[in-house]
């Protein structure tokens, strides 16, 4: 309900601000005051998304190395997919997918992080075509946490609040210091019979204090439905890459 609202609020904010410059009669917004209504409906529903409380998820599902990592959390989002392949063909795609391969990939994290064509620095969300998408992360700021080959990977990063500590190992992200927000990530492969494979993949975000956790609320609540449509193309593109190496 809270990323609802918030994205309602935003939603509200662009159409009043278009509508302050143009009104637009279709819309039944025909004068500036009418606009400014809707400009300010839609500040207070940001204003009250922002401000709700946090309840965290919780994720049905098999027992992962990432509750082994990420046991309390906050924030989260949970997708899965079933490919028809064997583990280790999709397990293989998972780690050699290319933001190429992720349909709206670059549009999306475009909006995210706007920035001129070939410009900024490398990252997860500036990838390279040709490049494996979790060996750019593992090179930008994530670490890998845990790993057992075809079975699960798990990575993560410091995404707030602050300037972002380099962290060399899994070590140093499990003892943070000062307000963060700590982001994980896994990818969880499991048999789903014939042929086919259960892909399941998880976004955990714990935060170490309150301020860190109202601070990233806000940033999450107006992400999380781009966060969640790449993170569905992107089991897709594993799923494509996955299948079609078996015909």
């Amino acid at each position: 309900m809270d990323v609802l609202i918030v994205d309602l609020g935003l939603a509200l904010l662009f159409v009043g601000g278009v509508c302050l410059v143009r009104p637009l009669l279709w819309l039944r917004i025909s004068t500036r005051r009418r606009a400014a209504v809707v400009l300010g409906v839609g500040l207070g529903l940001l204003a009250l998304g922002i401000v709700l409380p946090v309840s965290p998820p919780r994720f049905d599902g098999p027992r992962m190395l990432l509750d082994e990592v990420v046991p309390a959390y906050e924030f989260g989002e949970h997708h899965e997919i079933r490919i028809a392949a064997p583990r280790d063909r999709v397990y293989a795609a998972v780690r050699s997918v290319t933001a190429r391969e992720i349909r709206f990939f670059r549009l999306l994290t475009w909006i995210r992080s706007p920035r001129l064509p070939g410009a900024g620095q490398e990252s997860i969300l500036n990838p390279p075509d040709d490049r494996p998408l979790l060996d750019v992360a593992l090179g930008s700021g994530f670490v890998l946490l845990r790993e057992e080959a075809g079975r699960e990977v798990v990575i993560g990063a410091v995404v707030c609040c602050g300037p972002r500590p380099h962290l060399p190992a899994a070590a140093d992200f499990a003892a943070p210091s000062g307000s963060r927000a700590l982001a994980v990530m896994n990818f969880h492969l499991s048999d789903a019979g014939g042929g086919v494979t259960r892909l399941i993949t998880e976004t955990r975000v714990h935060t170490t204090d309150a301020p860190a956790r109202r601070r990233f609320a806000a940033y999450w609540r107006a992400i999380y439905p781009g966060s969640a449509f790449i993170r569905r193309m992107w089991l897709d593109a594993i799923r494509r890459r996955a299948e079609d190496g078996v015909r």
